[in-house]
């Protein structure tokens, strides 16, 4: 066997293990947009009702 067909054979034997490993890290990456593609599951919280301490701890804690 010559230098060329051991470098072919041993590509060949090292790629199904690189492909493999390539899926394995693409996965994640490739299964994002299909989980905020559905916008039907997102629940929201209700709305707060404003009461206005907000405004009364500003002027209350403003420096002089």
């Amino acid at each position: 066997m010559n230098r060329l067909t051991a470098n072919v054979v041993k590509t060949l034997r090292l790629l199904p293990r690189t492909a493999l490993i390539l899926m394995l890290l693409a996965a994640p990456v490739l299964a994002v947009p299909t989980m905020r593609a559905d916008a039907g599951s997102t629940i929201e919280a209700p709305a707060l009702r404003k009461s206005g301490v907000g405004f009364v701890l500003l002027v209350s804690l403003r420096r002089r």
